[in-house]
């Protein structure tokens, strides 16, 4: 049992909820899917543990699911454990599952990363648990491996793309643009007036890969083909013109020195208060960060606007969207049933208002009959005409196993103009082979 570092996160004590990290006890060897404890008797009270990354919203969202979940089961007490995001926190999470020192739940990705984690070894099988029913059929896929499910959701999808500041583009008299070209005009007038067109928050390196990965609704519709030949190694970045083009646009934006002064420091905290307050334009970023700008700048939320990434044609004008995070359970945990009672209560009505309450859905939701608030911000509802008229795509992740562990190094070299993006192309699909073998996919 590791020893446990902060004090448990519980309803029963107000100043708890802003404890740090907490560590859970390690699994035991060798328990079945099917087996762990049994659900705890009457009177005693059993300790599960919850890790989930360390961005503000998440947990956020963590600390309002569990003070709810801890009102309805009090004889079962969570606590949480927080993680780095990007490659670090993927790396922590394969370490912690390979040395058996994982919490009882983790909140973790979707798609391809999540089938890079062994999940017949490492997760349990969740396909037959009644509710599972509660579940929109679009999430499932995702969530998928060789037929079984291994995780509920984790509240709404969200769109990859642009984060704009409306203010700005009412002062310089700037329209949402439709096409790549008309975003680099706009982010010229928006240079000549004095303000950062583009805001980069490299120290936090996953925010680098979103210019690239949110290009793939504009991919996919010159391509079709495209992640079903990528994933046969059939197809790469580097050979695809319109796969290349999305690292084109990533170099683009550095060369033209669009991004901030300081975008190598800058981190994501810093890269949302700058939107919010008008100290940049532009923000290429999943939408998952609206609840973070509304919390901690509620009197700018509603300046903040969104688009999708614009292509090259102005009659492709599409979102590429992201599922949520999905919530796994070891395999090896000794509390299987407390754990299974908590996923299938984030995956309940009941538990997606306890998540929303404490941080807005950054899109449709993945629950059954779950409904958008009434006061989501503008800035979600700017997602709804995408959705609403069918010019939506899954993310590249989300139709293919593939993702290869070093894109946001990669993207970062590029963003940052010491790689060009024909040599990041030709590494992230050097980098993706390891993945695709370990996977055993046909053709690698």
């Amino acid at each position: 049992m590791r020893q446990k570092k902060t004090k448990r996160i519980s309803v029963l004590s107000a100043a708890a909820l802003l404890a740090g990290v907490l560590a859970g006890c390690g699994g035991a060897a060798d328990n079945e899917e099917s087996g762990g404890s049994a659900p705890q008797g009457e009177g005693k009270t059993v300790t599960i543990s919850l890790l989930t990354d360390n961005t503000q919203d998440s947990v956020n969202q963590a600390k309002g699911v569990i003070e709810a979940f801890e009102a309805k089961y009090p004889n079962i007490q969570v606590e949480l454990e927080t993680r780095p995001g990007g490659g670090e926190g993927d790396n922590l999470v394969k370490t912690r599952l390979a040395t058996g020192d994982m919490t009882d739940v983790f909140w973790y990705n979707a798609g391809s990363l999540m089938q890079a984690l062994n999940p017949e070894q490492n997760l349990v099988d969740l396909t037959n648990e009644p509710f599972m029913k509660n579940v929109v059929d679009s999430f499932k896929p995702t969530v998928t491996f060789k037929d079984k499910l291994y995780a509920g959701p984790l509240g709404s999808t969200m769109g990859g793309g642009w984060l704009y500041n409306k203010k700005i583009y009412a002062q310089l008299g700037l329209n949402v643009p439709k096409t790549w070209a008309e975003l680099m005009a706009n982010n010229e007038k928006i240079k000549a007036a004095g303000i950062t067109p583009v805001i980069g928050s490299f120290k936090d390196d996953w925010t680098t890969q979103i210019v690239v990965l949110a290009d793939y609704y504009n991919v996919q519709a010159q391509t079709p083909k495209f992640a079903d030949d990528y994933t046969a190694n059939k197809a790469k970045f580097a050979d695809t013109p319109a796969a290349l083009r999305s690292f084109e646009k990533l170099e683009e934006i550095g060369k033209k020195g669009y991004f901030n002064k300081d975008f190598l420091a800058t981190t994501y905290d810093a890269g949302l208060k700058m939107i919010a307050e008008g100290k940049g334009a532009h923000y290429p970023m999943l939408t998952f960060a609206i609840p973070a700008i509304e919390q901690n700048n509620p009197d700018k939320i509603g300046d903040i606007g969104f688009f999708a990434q614009p292509g090259d044609n102005p009659d492709v004008n599409g979102l590429t969207v992201w599922v949520s995070n999905g919530a796994y359970i070891y395999k090896k945990s000794e509390h299987i049933e407390e754990a299974k009672k908590f996923v299938e209560f984030t995956s309940s009505i009941e538990g997606i208002e306890a998540l929303t309450k404490m941080s807005k859905p950054s899109g449709p939701l993945l629950v059954k009959e779950a409904k958008l608030p009434d006061n989501v911000p503008q800035v979600v509802k700017d997602m709804l005409p995408y959705f609403d008229t069918n010019k939506t795509a899954p993310a590249l992740e989300f139709v293919s196993p593939i993702k290869g562990p070093s894109l946001a190094q990669i993207t970062t070299e590029v963003g940052a103009g010491f790689k060009p993006a024909k040599e990041g192309a030709q590494l992230y699909d050097k980098d993706v082979e390891k993945q695709a073998k370990q996977l055993g996919l046909q053709g690698w």
